[in-house]
């Protein structure tokens, strides 16, 4: 093969190389003018799913091991309600009704419970992490072997009364208060 039979040969790889070089550029710019996918973790997915039922009366309802990660239910009456399992992870369940509601060993961490009525709730074995009891009625309310931060547990005491009438276990015994 001699040089003159090589040049149609480079120009067409030349030519190649080209309309590679401007077929990447085009690509650079459209990737450049997309917005960036947003993430979504499996918690944050299984959370979505278990809201995408809620409705502000979940009175009496079975909600077993449902996964509620940012949620909003303040306000919601979840009273009555079986929670067993259930996770609520930076919720906000500020003046719900939780009243009697079965909530043993369900994991809250960083959640608000201001204001909620937690009368005569279970909540055995839950962990309680970092969550947020100011103006909570505990009347009755079971938190035997509850994991619950110290100033919050102490600030639940000062105003434990009444005795579980599912456990009966008295409210103060399950906060183990001092005298």
């Amino acid at each position: 093969m001699n040089h003159r039979s090589c040049v149609p040969l480079i120009s067409v790889v030349r030519r190649c190389q080209q309309g590679l070089v401007v077929a990447l550029l085009g690509l650079s710019l459209l990737v450049g003018l997309a917005q960036p996918a947003a993430a979504i973790t499996a918690p944050e997915l299984r959370s979505q799913r278990s809201l995408q039922d809620l409705q502000p009366d979940m009175h009496g309802r079975n909600l077993q091991q449902q996964e509620f990660l940012k949620a909003s239910l303040a306000g919601f009456d979840l009273s009555e309600s079986d929670l067993r399992g259930a996770v609520f992870n930076s919720s906000d369940l500020k003046g719900a009704n939780l009243q009697g509601a079965n909530l043993e060993d369900v994991v809250a961490y960083a959640s608000h419970f201001e204001d909620s009525d937690l009368s005569n709730a279970v909540l055995r074995n839950a962990m309680l992490m970092q969550s947020h009891f100011k103006g909570a009625t505990i009347t009755g309310a079971d938190f035997s072997d509850a994991v619950l931060d110290l100033p919050q547990q102490k600030a639940l005491c000062l105003r434990a009364t009444g005795t579980n009438p599912t456990t009966g276990i008295q409210t103060r015994d399950s906060l183990a208060c001092r005298p």
